[in-house]
């Protein structure tokens, strides 16, 4: 399976198993991330989580703003991917990155949609007593 080419897009924490699960298993061909943001106090800025162990495996990466910036495309269909899998990354994929994979795009998301939906599933999900979930 290690033919198969990848294209990751995550950010948080929440991503980093999943991305190190397919690093493992098939060929990452590029990572797609969330542009570095100012945090704490000192509003120092702070690389998202997935940037990270990217970097530590060497893999492709770039931190569009939004995935219409200019030649964010381009990159994208550069890299060819066979499929593009989705964790939390924070960005809506528009019809033209949805059809650039062969095998299309997967989402993987913390709760069992459409049950909880937006940015906290998890928590939503174990407030309303939720024995399983996504």
């Amino acid at each position: 399976m290690k033919s198969t080419k990848i294209v990751f897009m995550g950010s948080p924490a929440f991503s980093i198993p999943s991305l190190e699960a397919l690093i493992q298993n098939f060929s990452v061909v590029g990572v797609v991330t969330q542009p570095d943001k100012p945090a704490g106090r000192g509003k120092e800025l702070k690389s998202p989580p997935i940037k990270e162990i990217a970097q530590q495996h060497g893999l492709n990466l770039i931190q569009p703003r939004k995935l219409s910036d200019e030649g964010v495309f381009d990159v994208l269909k550069g890299w060819d991917p066979d499929v593009i899998i989705v964790v939390a990354f924070g960005q809506i994929l528009r019809k033209n990155v949805l059809e650039l994979p062969k095998y299309g795009c997967v989402n993987i998301h913390g709760s069992l949609l459409p049950r909880w939906r937006g940015a906290a599933p998890i928590q939503t999900a174990i407030l309303h007593g939720d024995e399983t979930t996504g």
